[in-house]
């Protein structure tokens, strides 16, 4: 039998697998990557009594390779995103921006990778050009693939071309592009040209739209559209963000975090915003960054729990009360255990058995003040050095990252 294979099952009992749809308490069974209807006797049980297991979080939108790049020092409120991108340009003169951006970028879209790991996610959609290091067979998480892309309407110097890009993506993958990422006229006027040019259909998936109008949000359920949310990033670049209610009851919405460099530091932290807004039940909530983030990417086999579905979950302590709230609030150190494609990758030091089970080598580090096992492939010093709160339990490996991040400034 296949090592890997043999290596993916178990058998993880006791725990309430929680979804958008519902709890259910039976077994939860891992298989090759996948959980399954059956496993053989041999397979490893593990008890997750007093456990929710939910499935691994989508991030629907994410700029991987600018997680480490200091923000612009400033509390402008923009028009729209034009307008703070030609802001930005002269930040780019910083000396942090430049030490950041010397950083090797194979490096930094592992960093971007690891980022989302640590807080659960498990699976990227990337809106920026393919690199070759995003095919690294240890990559940290699942990307978004056979899809296509273009930038804005209005910032044509990067990426595809709108129209060009729209007609070779198949109608079965998603399309995607930033839209109406401001509150002026020109954000507002952006849904009906992106219709005008025949780019608008059940395949687009639309970033930001905080200039959307009652009549673009009857447009885009009409044709089966969907919106990705970033509310942080919305309301610290533009002041305000879209009301997500009727996108959501509709099930076209889901989250995104759009990088550290004008948002959140994680899709936890972005839920926990979502959360204050009080406009959404802890369900819709769940349902952005699982099951409606899915659809919309035409990721049949991810964001449920299901037979079939890829076996990447997050694992949380169950605090009592409606098991969809216990991810709304949720603290990245608080994080059990998160497992892709049916191994664990970071947990817990009482998780060691499954690890070893598994034949996964770990490595102890801190995260945010709390003990963590990670796995040795994602535990390279260079990677750990760009990612705050993360650090080596063990005081020469801390030595060590301490001297590479030193040198990285230099």
């Amino acid at each position: 039998m296949d090592t890997w294979f043999a290596r993916t099952h178990a058998s993880l009992r006791g725990a309430a697998c929680v979804t958008p749809e519902g709890v259910s308490r039976a077994p939860l069974l891992l298989c090759g990557g996948r959980i399954h209807a059956s496993l053989p006797a041999w397979a490893p049980q593990i008890d997750l009594r007093d456990h929710l297991i939910f499935p691994a979080l989508i991030n629907a939108h994410e700029h991987l390779q600018i997680n480490a790049v200091p923000p612009l020092a400033t509390a402008e409120v923009f028009p729209n995103s034009y307008a703070w991108i030609e802001a930005f340009q002269a930040h780019f003169n910083d000396a942090a921006v430049m030490a950041a951006l010397r950083v090797p970028k194979a490096l930094r879209l592992r960093h971007g990778a690891l980022k989302n790991l640590l807080a659960g996610t498990t699976f990227v959609a990337h809106h920026d050009p393919w690199h070759e290091a995003l095919d690294a067979p240890d990559f940290p998480v699942a990307l978004l693939r056979e899809y296509g892309w273009s930038y804005a309407l209005g910032w044509n110097s990067y990426g595809p071309p709108v129209q060009q890009s729209f007609a070779q993506t198949p109608v079965d993958r998603p399309w995607i592009i930033h839209l109406a990422e401001g509150t002026d006229a020109v954000a507002q006027a952006e849904l009906a040209h992106l219709d005008e040019l025949g780019c608008l259909a059940a395949r687009s998936v639309l970033v930001h739209g905080v200039g959307l109008r009652a009549q673009d949000i009857d447009r885009i359920l009409e044709v089966g559209a969907g919106v990705v949310w970033c509310p942080s990033s919305n309301e610290r670049l533009l002041g305000r963000t879209l009301d997500p209610r009727r996108l959501a009851d509709a099930g076209r919405l889901a989250l995104g975090t759009d990088s550290r460099l004008s948002g959140s530091r994680d899709l936890l932290e972005e839920l926990r915003h979502v959360a204050v807004h009080d406009e959404l039940t802890p369900r819709q909530m769940l349902a952005l960054v699982s099951t409606d983030a899915a659809r919309m990417l035409r990721l049949p086999w991810r964001g449920h729990l299901q037979v079939g579905a890829h076996a990447d979950l997050l694992i949380v302590e169950d605090r009592g009360g409606y098991e969809a709230s216990s991810l709304i609030g949720l603290e990245r150190s608080r994080i059990r255990a998160v497992v892709r494609e049916g191994l664990p990758c970071m947990a817990d030091p009482d998780f060691a058995d499954w690890f070893a089970l598994a034949e996964v080598d770990t490595v102890p580090v801190m995260l945010d003040g709390r003990p963590k096992l990670l796995a040795k492939s994602l535990a390279d010093p260079a990677l750990l050095a760009l990612e705050p709160g993360l650090e080596f339990a063990d005081a020469r490996d801390r030595a060590l990252a301490s001297a590479i991040t030193i040198e990285a400034r230099c």
